[in-house]
């Protein structure tokens, strides 16, 4: 299995943009960047920033955006439009998963899955990653198993059974997702849902 022959050739349909789809296809890093930019902003702003950074940097090389002078990486996510809401930090994060992948993956990030042993292995390659949480790795176990067809020994086991982006094939798909996510969050809330709630963590994940 390799990061070019997924199960959705014609990339992920997370951002209404074709080039900027196909990219979290054919760079792994680029899905990943994503998942780090994936909190309160909307799906399509998350999965749109890899493009529009390597447009900025020049690059998506793991390895040289974790030798970046932090300053510079932090200015290309402040250039207007923003690449997020909260740019200065999501530059650290992007950088540290940069880093994280270039150190152990030798920059590599199909790594991450090519090498696992089993499902829970590579659940656990995912958890380890700065900015990739329990419910990103969780999304991201579902996207890597039915978009690109990564069927490893125990893979059902870690596979999420609550709806994620892994089941997002469309746009019309994409539209009914994030429509359920902004209908439990409201019932979440009106239900007194605190900082440390569902719909906190949903918000974080989104």
């Amino acid at each position: 299995m390799t990061a070019t022959s997924p199960s959705a050739p014609g990339g992920l349909p997370f951002t209404g943009d074709a080039e900027a789809d196909a990219l979290l296809v054919q760079e792994p890093l680029a899905l990943f960047i994503g998942f780090v930019l994936d909190q309160q902003v909307t799906v399509q702003k998350a999965f749109g920033g890899p493009l529009e950074l390597r447009r900025r940097v020049g690059t998506l090389d793991a390895a040289a955006i974790a030798a970046m002078d932090p300053a510079t990486l932090e200015a290309a996510f402040r250039e207007r439009p923003a690449l997020h809401r909260f740019p200065a930090n999501m530059a650290k994060r992007t950088q540290a998963l940069c880093a994280a992948i270039a150190d152990s993956y030798g920059g590599d990030a199909s790594r991450i899955w090519r090498e696992a042993s089993d499902g829970p292995d590579l659940e656990q390659r995912l958890l380890a990653l700065p900015g990739i949480g329990e419910m990103k790795t969780k999304a991201l176990l579902a996207i890597l198993h039915r978009r690109f067809a990564v069927d490893l020994p125990g893979m059902d086991a870690v596979l999420p059974e609550h709806p994620t982006l892994g089941d997002v094939d469309s746009a019309e798909a994409l539209a009914a997702y994030q429509e359920g996510k902004r209908t439990a969050k409201a019932r979440l809330r009106a239900e007194g849902g605190g900082a440390g709630s569902e719909a906190s963590r949903a918000d974080a994940a989104d």
